[in-house]
């Protein structure tokens, strides 16, 4: 668990856990300026794992893409939907507990980011230049309709989540 690869995806995840903790460190009040970094930051960070991470994995994988894909993309398609609705304590905390797991099974020992830089360590330094060329998301206001909420929701659903029980 010490290739760069993997040190390159958990530095980031450090990176956004700091700012959604910065966002959030006043209790009852979500600092929106750190807010939109973390927006930004995380789906610029679905980003690098969708249109280099995973795909360059796939294929030194023969073409199969890995167990664990399809529910991090999953995964990804709810926390993408967060970030499309207004940030309120609830959804954080909703956000708190996807990116939990989440980065779990990206970071533990033999999961995916172990997987993918095994893979592909023959392209390491091939997927870092990728990787710091990637441009960043450009990210719109959040939508507070009822409609994105309940779409949100739904995308939660298909990914295992229960924004209602995980908000309680």
């Amino acid at each position: 668990m010490n290739s760069l690869l993997y040190q390159f995806f958990e530095k980031d995840h450090r990176r956004l856990d700091d700012l959604l903790n910065k966002a959030t460190e006043k209790p009852d009040e979500i600092q929106l300026e750190h807010y939109q970094r973390f927006r930004t930051g995380l789906l610029t960070h679905i980003k690098m794992e969708e249109k280099v991470l995973f795909p360059a994995a796939q294929k030194a994988n023969g073409g199969i893409p890995l167990l664990a894909t399809e529910q991090l993309r999953l995964d990804h398609g709810a926390l993408t939907a967060l970030m499309a609705i207004p940030a309120t304590l609830a959804m954080i905390k909703v956000l708190h507990y996807i990116l939990d797991k989440h980065d779990l099974v990206e970071e533990e020992r033999g999961g995916m980011y172990d997987l993918c830089a095994t893979l592909t360590e023959n392209q390491t330094q091939l997927l870092l230049d990728q990787l710091a060329n990637v441009s960043e998301v450009p990210v719109h206001e959040p939508n507070p309709s009822s409609f994105v909420f309940e779409a949100c929701k739904r995308a939660l659903i298909r990914a295992g989540y229960d924004f209602d029980v995980l908000s309680k």
